[in-house]
């Protein structure tokens, strides 16, 4: 088991992490712009499932397995970025619905679409498989469990972080709700933030999977 020491130390290093915006914290950002901050708090709890299953693929050794061939790394990572790209060209496309509509869009869906962007993050499994580690000790138990024990502190923490990133967005939303204007732009931004994040994706890592 890790010790508390272990614990705080990795709990200071992934909250350090967690606060730089990266993929997953845009999409909660953009989801919260687009439709409010309920969406943005599904998303973050799907961005927690996804990240939970690699959690689970680092403890049983399926992320070294895939970052060890070329071609699943390049599967992975261009299915995600394709993902991505299919939302940012569907958010520019579609009309701005109104506020009351906007947030009636099923929660099913919301989730389902954060945790496939959270899955086909490839950089989520170079993350455990370059960061997580350094916490892990054979002196300490089994590196299984303390893998799994790590795994779930930074899962908890990444929801906080999320969660005070989608209030933030979805606050700033529900200050211009009476300007169709403003509403208009701000799909438009979601859009390009989901269509930068799948063209970033696609050239992100590609050494990695050399």
């Amino acid at each position: 088991m890790p010790t508390p020491t272990t614990l705080a130390w990795f709990a200071v290093a992934a909250l350090a992490l967690l606060l730089i915006p990266g993929p997953v914290v845009l999409f909660t950002i953009a989801r919260s712009v687009e439709r409010g901050w309920r969406a943005g708090l599904v998303s973050t709890l799907a961005a927690g499932v996804g990240d939970s299953c690699h959690v689970l693929a680092a403890t049983l050794g399926l992320s070294a397995l895939l970052l060890s061939s070329a071609l699943a790394f390049a599967v992975v990572k261009y299915a995600g970025a394709a993902y991505l790209v299919y939302l940012g060209i569907m958010a520019l496309r579609s009309r701005p619905a109104p506020p009351t509509e906007a947030l009636a869009m099923p929660a099913s869906r919301i989730f389902v679409q954060g945790v496939i962007v959270s899955v086909l993050n490839p950089k989520t499994a170079l993350f455990f498989l370059a960061f997580l580690p350094q916490f892990v000790a054979p002196a300490q138990g089994p590196i299984p469990a303390q893998i799994l024990i790590l795994g779930a502190l930074f899962v908890t923490l990444g929801v906080v972080v999320n969660t005070g990133y989608a209030l933030l967005a979805g606050g700033a939303r529900a200050l211009f709700q009476g300007n169709p204007a403003l509403v208009a732009a701000q799909q438009r931004l979601a859009g390009v933030i989901y269509l930068i994040l799948g063209i970033t994706a696609a050239f992100a890592g590609a050494s990695k999977a050399k």
